[in-house]
């Protein structure tokens, strides 16, 4: 019998799908990664081919194993990280997906979540779910699903309708049809009762979905609940599922955060923020979401609060692939570098509206300060700090919901690779920003929960021990210059609001 040597992840993501090995030190051992087609039906529409997505899948298995050498063989188990709220909804009897995946940043069901917030307010659930009423979460876009699209509606009256987030669909896919998720992801989706961390009755009633066609919800690492892979799968061997992650919370779990207080910023396609409160939920007051962080077998959930922020890495690849002003993400660093601050321009990427602490959803995008003086190295500032202002809001609004004045954050995500970028959230936020070595820490913490499941790693100790810091930043702008640059970022947010009527 083969050694283990390895524990590795599935990290399906909003632009791509990658697959990581890692060893038990935490290091990379080998990794491959497929891109996706974004598709836009519509204004404000977002949608994936699930199909693709599945295939790119097993792709990126095939193509780690082949260019690594490593065998299936020399895997212990196997972690499932992804995009959270983007749904699909397939037939149990084909297996084929009714319709393309609606995927987090869509906004086609803002005239649902308007209804239902006239009878209460957009904060009306928070109790049961800890989320606004907003089109991020995936309860109102299976709804719009079963109310537009015929197929999926003759499935639920069938019973054959499967719901899944893309954790759900890959763990499908992979073990042959078992039909489950975690705390993390089904908390993300306004229809899970945060302390039963089950499906909740009345919201299934109020959104008209019928209980059957949701998975099993079962805790992020555990050794019996998800099942194994196919042998005729991408691995050609029976590895264990066991662990599954959202993959903000699955960033939490990698970077260690595991006492109340921890804090981590992820910077991807959006950018999100997310702070470890223990075992108790705290109910924010200021436009943050309340979520599970992490659910470790018969042990008590852990909560963590978030901010969550639409468009981060999603304004460069914006900025390179619609603007052309640039013809690869990083070379928006060498731009903005050219000029020593923004020229006074602000750039608000509103482009689903505004997220987390506003959940806005008649916001648009918006440049302002524009003048003769006002050049592309300006602009391309401007698209790096928005990221950054954004960051301070939720910093900001997280402080007065957990009482804990944050003076470090850890940092990950592509991102995280512009120096510019992370001096710059150092200043305006006027912390210690540290990045790990192992950047990757979404697919690591995957791979660590299905580690922990095995015993792979025996405790969240071991994984404590493999986090280095790679660089740190500290915050080196004068307050009132800091303070000024904050004052006008938040004058041109206001103007983002109540253009779409």
């Amino acid at each position: 019998m083969a050694v283990k040597k390895y524990s590795c992840a599935i990290d399906q993501g909003t632009t791509s799908t990658r697959f990581m090995i890692f060893g038990h030190r935490g290091s990379i051992a080998a990794s491959h990664r497929v891109e996706h087609k974004q598709l836009y039906p519509g204004a404000g529409w977002v949608e994936h081919d699930a199909m693709s997505i599945w295939e790119n899948t097993c792709e990126c298995v095939r193509q780690t194993l082949s260019k690594s050498g490593i065998k299936s063989a020399e895997i212990s188990s196997i972690g499932i990280t992804n995009q959270r709220e983007t749904t699909v909804i397939w037939d149990r009897d084909t297996g084929k997906p009714l319709y393309n995946a609606v995927v987090w940043q869509d906004m086609r069901t803002a005239d649902i979540c308007e209804t239902l917030a006239k009878k209460g307010g957009k904060y009306r659930f928070q109790k049961i779910t800890g989320l606004p009423l907003a089109t991020y979460f995936s309860g109102p876009k299976i709804r719009w699903l079963i109310d537009n699209i015929p197929a999926v509606a003759d499935a639920v009256a069938k019973g054959t309708a499967m719901f899944g987030t893309m954790d759900t669909w890959l763990i499908w896919n992979l073990t042959g049809g078992a039909h489950v998720t975690d705390p993390t992801n089904a908390s993300r989706t306004m229809l899970m009762n945060l302390k039963t961390l089950d499906w909740d009755d009345g919201m299934l009633k109020i959104f008209g979905i019928p209980k059957n066609m949701l998975p099993a919800i079962k805790p992020s690492s555990d050794p019996d609940s998800y099942g194994s892979t196919l042998i005729n799968g991408p691995f050609g061997e029976r590895i264990p599922v066991m662990g599954d992650l959202g993959d903000q919370q699955a960033a939490l779990f990698g970077q260690a955060c595991f006492a109340p207080g921890d804090a981590k910023n992820t910077y991807g396609t959006g950018c999100f923020l997310l702070l470890n409160t223990g075992n108790k939920p705290i109910m924010s007051k200021n436009g943050l979401i309340t979520t599970v962080g992490y659910k470790i077998g018969a042990s008590p959930a852990v909560y963590a609060l978030e901010g969550s922020i639409a468009v981060a890495g999603a304004l460069v690849q914006w900025f390179r692939d619609k603007l052309g002003i640039i013809t690869s993400a990083p070379e928006i660093n060498d731009l903005a570098a050219g000029v020593k601050d923004n020229g006074g321009v602000y750039f608000v990427p509103a482009f689903s509206g505004l997220f987390a602490p506003y959940w806005r959803s008649d916001a648009r995008g918006l440049i302002i300060g524009l003048t003769h003086y006002t050049g592309k190295e300006h602009i391309a500032r401007a698209v790096l700090e928005a990221v950054d202002f954004q960051a301070r809001e939720i910093f900001e609004s997280m402080a007065k919901d957990s009482g804990i004045r944050l003076t470090s954050l850890k940092v990950d995500g592509g991102m995280t690779a512009s120096s510019l970028l992370m001096q710059f959230q150092s200043d305006i936020l006027n912390v210690t920003v540290t990045r790990p070595k192992v950047a990757e820490t979404t697919a690591l913490g995957a791979a660590y929960a299905a580690g922990l499941a095995c015993g792979f790693w025996k405790n969240t100790d071991e994984l404590k021990a493999n986090w280095i810091k790679d660089a740190q930043w500290e915050p080196k702008m004068a307050e009132e210059k800091r303070e000024n640059y904050y004052k006008e970022w938040k004058k041109a947010v206001k103007r983002t609001m109540k253009w779409v009527e």
